[in-house]
């Protein structure tokens, strides 16, 4: 088991039994490990605000405040970086910090295969500024990194000409006005950037395509520098 999975059982086993203590070292027993790695494992939890605290005495032991903590979040990858995007509202306020901490809480609360996948599509967007309000996204085009399937669009350049094109979605692209639909173009056998709200025609496919990365050279734009949302 490795540390973080063993953070999250700790915070699951004392869960389980409070209020009632669990001894350090029945707790290195139950998870094979020495009482200071227990030791060192409680110290890391109770410093990123989880309510561990110790009792002393003969059948003392360390206890978790169940009303203080939440039990495990199932939030989708997608629920949980919708929420990073949208705490970045609250940038330059007083509290700034407090919603970090708080997306942090429930990332770390998530099943680990949720929590990874979450990680891998927030590496996917990036923001050029801080998107404001823009024009809606067709449903089909917001859940293409989900449900990762080759889309067939209609598409209108800014100079009125419409093309059809089949793209394998990579990521987004924020601006304050635009969100960007990034992919891989068949038409043009490169990396392009669609406007959403020039996408006129969407519809999924069937297939689901190898997994491409999004390289930082291919978030080249002159004009700004592209930031990767983060959910730490």
């Amino acid at each position: 088991m490795n540390r973080t999975d063993r953070l999250y059982a700790l915070v699951e086993e004392l869960r389980a039994v409070a209020p009632r203590p669990r001894s350090a070292r029945w707790l290195a027993g139950r998870f094979e490990v020495s009482v200071r790695t227990v030791e060192r494992d409680i110290s890391a939890l109770q410093q990123s605000g989880v309510p561990v605290y110790a009792e002393t005495g003969r059948t003392g032991g360390y206890c978790l405040d169940k009303a203080r903590t939440l039990p495990p979040v199932n939030l989708t990858p997608g629920e949980a970086v919708a929420m990073a995007l949208a705490l970045r509202s609250l940038r330059g306020t007083p509290f700034q910090v407090t919603a970090g901490a708080a997306l942090r809480k429930l990332v770390a609360a998530m099943q680990g295969d949720d929590a990874a996948a979450a990680h891998d599509l927030a590496g996917r967007i990036h923001l050029l500024g801080d998107p404001g309000a823009a024009p809606p996204v067709p449903r089909i085009v917001a859940d293409a990194l989900s449900t990762r399937r080759v889309l067939r669009i209609g598409y209108g350049d800014r100079a009125g000409a419409a093309t059809l094109r089949e793209i394998e979605p990579l990521g987004y692209v924020g601006t304050a006005t635009h969100w960007y639909l990034v992919g891989w173009c068949r038409l043009r056998g490169a990396v392009r950037a669609f406007r959403t709200d020039r996408i006129t025609s969407v519809s999924a496919t069937a297939e689901v395509p190898e997994i491409r990365s999004l390289r930082t050279e291919d978030l080249d734009i002159p004009y700004g520098t592209v930031r990767r949302l983060s959910l730490i």
